[in-house]
């Protein structure tokens, strides 16, 4: 398997030089390395020269135009087989496309390989190594990606590789001016035409909290990968056993907007988004959130919201 890593850089000088390293130290060696920078302004880019002499390392620029369009550009510029996508402030375990390979063997129809990563507020750079099971689970083959999120995320933007082929025929691949969600729009896009093989083991390291790092920004308004996926399942635009779990997904997503309403004591808020959650009467959360709605006092609502928050690793831990 012939690997292209594609790693946009936005004013992440201080993180980069660890993410490039782990992309170059894979045991199974990628074919190139695309560094775009994207106006970057602290310089990031120049501190790769110590890589100059390695000729899989590609250091392209463009005028700032967004994680998206530095993605695509990445996407069109490269020759391998498989594209993965590694941000500037992430790394990867040294097996990690090793370990897609095995993914990509055991399911060879996917089209999006990907293994589990974990979180680290750890600013030490480069990371220190860090152990992943002696013995790997088994490799989940996941024909409904959408349901397998909200149970638990099998994956990240720094933990997959898609098939170049499938990329290609995708347009856009990542919807430029958006800055959340639209990678995970991309996923399930993709998951709507083949199986993903996930394997279980933390094989990526993600880095929160970093300075410059994409958020959820645009809280308490839907993002748009939502509202073209629910406009989509009701015009039939989804493969037909996709659209029930389109709209469950788009469903849950309003619910815990009605939550964080909720928990900033916005009770009208809350039951207006409660009112247009998709097929939301079959949602226990959506039962649940309007009894807190109706009967329960702010402040114990706030509390209780903010407790159930420090679990989340499902929709809002995993967007942009």
């Amino acid at each position: 398997m012939k690997f292209s890593v594609v790693i946009p850089l936005f004013n992440k000088a201080r993180f980069v030089r660890g993410a490039v390293a782990s992309a170059l130290d894979q045991s199974l060696s990628p074919l190139e390395v695309i560094v775009v920078d994207d106006g970057s302004t602290d310089g990031g880019l120049a501190l790769l020269t110590a890589w100059e002499t390695d000729p899989r390392l590609r250091l392209v620029r463009q005028a700032n135009r967004g994680v998206s369009a530095a993605r695509n550009l990445g996407i069109a510029l490269a020759q391998g087989d498989w594209i993965a996508f590694l941000d500037a402030d992430d790394q990867w375990h040294p097996a990690f496309l090793a370990t897609l390979a095995q993914a990509h063997r055991h399911c060879p129809q996917a089209d999006l390989l990907a293994t589990g990563f974990r979180w680290t507020q750890d600013r030490q750079v480069p990371l220190a190594p860090w152990a992943v099971p002696a013995k790997r689970g088994p490799i989940e083959v996941i024909d409904d990606l959408r349901r397998r999120w909200l149970r638990h995320s099998p994956l990240c933007t720094s933990s997959v590789a898609v098939r170049a082929a499938r990329l290609r025929t995708m347009s856009p691949c990542f919807y430029e001016g958006e800055s959340y969600g639209e990678d995970l729009d991309l996923w399930f896009r993709l998951a709507d035409q083949a199986p993903v093989a996930a394997v279980d083991g933390a094989y990526t390291t993600v880095r929160g909290g970093v300075a410059g790092a994409l958020s959820l920004g645009a809280r308490r308004r839907m993002p748009p990968f939502l509202v073209r996926m629910r406009e989509q399942a009701l015009a039939g635009a989804l493969p037909a056993q996709h659209r029930a779990s389109a709209l469950w997904f788009v469903g849950q997503a309003q619910t815990t907007l009605a939550r964080e309403a909720l928990a900033e004591g916005q009770r009208r808020e809350a039951l207006g988004w409660l009112t247009q959650a998709s097929r939301g009467w079959r949602l226990r959360r959506w039962w649940v959130t309007l009894a807190l709605a109706l009967f329960m006092p702010s402040p114990v609502a706030d509390r209780w919201q903010r407790w159930r928050m420090r679990g989340a690793g499902n929709l809002e831990r995993n967007a942009g």
